[in-house]
């Protein structure tokens, strides 16, 4: 796990990056500015349970390719889950919030993400642990009112103008962010390079 001092704001933005690519660091320099992070720790995963693992490059290529996409110095791309033997981002939050008391944290992900977020494990635990911003991806500026996610908290969503202090504020609180989209997608790159 990257080195944080206590009182820092920092994102989690978590992800196969399965291959990184500009769309990912769009969404990542998006939230440290918008979010006001002192760091935003990129997670590259073993795995994701609901994606098939054929097609997943060797975990050492995508942390090197991130490493390579991930230009500011606030990010770290880490891949503590590994060493850890972590499947599920509930476990990953539980961890990262015993070993940083005093830390204030945000979990990041793209619209696109939230459509089947419910489906994650054990999502409404992901929810209550730390506050959640949403950065809008193409195709899901709207749709992500419509989500299972969106519409059970519905309560909690916090206004765009407020996500500054996001991750000061006791979850269950969520905001989605609109800015610039990118219409890169790791599928579509993948799928190209087969061809």
């Amino acid at each position: 796990m990257p080195y944080a001092e206590k009182g820092m704001q920092i994102g989690l933005f978590g992800g196969s990056f399965n291959p990184a690519h500009a769309g990912h660091a769009l969404v990542a320099e998006i939230a440290l500015r918008r979010l006001a992070l002192d760091q935003l720790w990129w997670i590259v995963t073993p795995g994701n349970p609901l994606k098939s693992t054929r097609e997943l490059a060797p975990l050492a290529e995508r942390i090197r390719l991130s490493e390579k996409i991930a230009q500011n110095p606030r990010i770290k791309v880490t891949a503590f889950e590994a060493s850890h033997h972590i499947r599920y981002t509930a476990d990953t939050l539980a961890l990262v919030r015993a070993k940083n008391p005093g830390i204030d944290f945000v979990w990041i992900m793209g619209a696109d993400s939230l459509r089947d977020f419910h489906r994650w494990q054990r999502w409404r635990q992901i929810v209550m642990t730390f506050p959640i911003a949403v950065i809008d991806r193409p195709g899901s500026t709207l749709s992500f009112l419509s989500s299972v996610v969106a519409k059970t908290f519905d309560y909690a969503r916090v206004d765009e103008g407020d996500a500054p202090i996001l991750a000061r504020m006791r979850a269950p609180a969520w905001t989605f962010i609109h800015g610039p989209r990118s219409l890169l997608s790791s599928t579509e790159i993948r799928q190209a390079a087969k061809k």
